[in-house]
């Protein structure tokens, strides 16, 4: 299957079943180490946060990304990635993303957030 995400395509791999450090790895589709800044917004118990993270490693089901902020497991995010021009031999391509957070880690004064892309949407391009 060939997915078109921001101009650029993906053939994922489907990763089921593979054994990985022991455990089955449970992924169904293939992640891309990618650093690119984010800014991810959720409700916190002070209301309405946005904060600035930076991914790991990215499909176009789900992320894992660093963040200094406290998001817990189960809550709902929304994100804007911004795909360079170098990643989609465009133009820089702005992506609104939903998520859930599905696995937090602490690593030291960050988060490590693994979080499931449920939709998305492409932004308009400033003129």
């Amino acid at each position: 299957m060939r997915i078109t995400w921001g101009g650029v395509s993906f053939w994922p791999m489907p990763d089921i079943g593979r054994v990985m450090g022991g455990e089955v790895e449970r992924r169904a589709a293939r992640r891309f180490a990618m650093s690119l800044p984010m800014k991810v917004r959720f409700v916190s118990d002070d209301g309405a946060v946005e904060e600035s993270g930076e991914t790991r490693d990215i499909s176009f089901r789900g992320l894992y990304f660093m963040i200094g902020a406290m998001i817990e497991k189960g809550a709902s995010i929304e994100f804007i990635l911004t795909l360079p021009q170098q990643i989609t031999l465009a133009g820089d391509v702005h992506i609104r993303c939903y998520a859930r957070v599905l696995r937090v880690e602490s690593r030291g004064e960050r988060r490590g957030i693994a979080a499931r892309i449920e939709r998305y949407e492409f932004l308009p391009t400033p003129a």
